[in-house]
């Protein structure tokens, strides 16, 4: 690793490349040579964007070690950690490391198709698994190996604490601090009927045990959807989602508080 290299990512918007250009000539003056594009050799990824340009970035750069810092020109922003305006600040906090890594969890989900292939996702934020749109589906879910529900609905969502603020929060689930390792499972649109009885509200797990989802009809069509990347199958066997071994590195300055973040963009 060579201290001196950072690797500079940004959305298409005007607001972002201009962010960039501006961002470069500092590192640049400064003594950094700034790459766009990854390279192991990094000491430092900045992402320059909202919250889903930082998890594009995550994914191109496949949830590396090297620690990561958001400057938000987008709108939420629940992942950027620093403005615009503060540059200078950001660059001197950098070099001093007066900064934290806040390690960040994720959730992979693995298919398991009839015909035998087998395949992984990896959401920084969540994995949602949905049939067709505008029908329901069905399920048998099981947790840690044991039987536990008959679902019927539009499908279900897993959470990392990290997620727990994005979509998870608008279907009604729970703000989990990202401090706490466990998976949330939330229901979309849940049906209660005599044949099936699901869950109406989000359930929390333990990192340590996992979930399983078998499709009632396997021919029917399923989608694996991780941090916006959606994936069709066809007959699938089974799935299982648990937390990944991955994880993602995100630098935090001294005045970051996850609360006080959560109060200000949400109340």
């Amino acid at each position: 690793m060579d201290n001196t290299i950072v690797s500079v990512f940004s959305n298409d918007t005007e607001l972002s490349k201009g962010v960039r250009s501006v961002l470069t000539k500092k590192l640049i003056s400064r003594g950094y040579t700034v790459v766009n594009e990854f390279s192991d050799n990094s000491s430092l990824i900045i992402c320059i964007g909202g919250d889903g340009a930082f998890l594009e970035t995550i994914h191109e750069c496949d949830f590396p070690e090297i620690p990561i810092v958001g400057i938000n020109t987008g709108h939420l922003g629940f992942f950027q950690e620093v403005l615009p305006e503060n540059f200078d600040k950001f660059i001197c906090d950098y070099e001093n490391n007066d900064y934290t890594l806040q390690r960040l969890s994720t959730v992979m989900c693995t298919v398991t198709t009839s015909k035998g292939t087998v395949n992984r996702h990896i959401g920084l934020n969540e994995i949602t698994i949905t049939g067709r749109k505008s029908y329901s589906i069905h399920f048998d879910i099981s947790i840690d190996g044991k039987p536990i529900e008959k679902f019927s609905g539009d499908g279900i969502l897993v959470a990392t604490s990290a997620g727990s603020t994005a979509y998870n929060y608008s279907l009604g689930g729970s703000i989990v601090d990202p401090r706490l390792e466990l998976l949330q499972v939330t229901p979309l649109a849940p049906m209660n009927t005599t044949a099936y009885r699901s869950f109406t509200s989000s359930i929390l797990l333990p990192d340590d045990l996992s979930l399983g989802v078998v499709p009632e009809s396997p021919e029917n069509r399923i989608y694996i959807t991780n941090d916006g990347i959606e994936t069709g199958y066809s007959n699938v066997k089974e799935i299982e989602v648990s937390a990944s071994d991955k994880h993602a590195n995100l630098i935090r300055f001294n005045n970051y508080d996850f609360w006080n973040k959560v109060k200000d963009k949400f109340l």
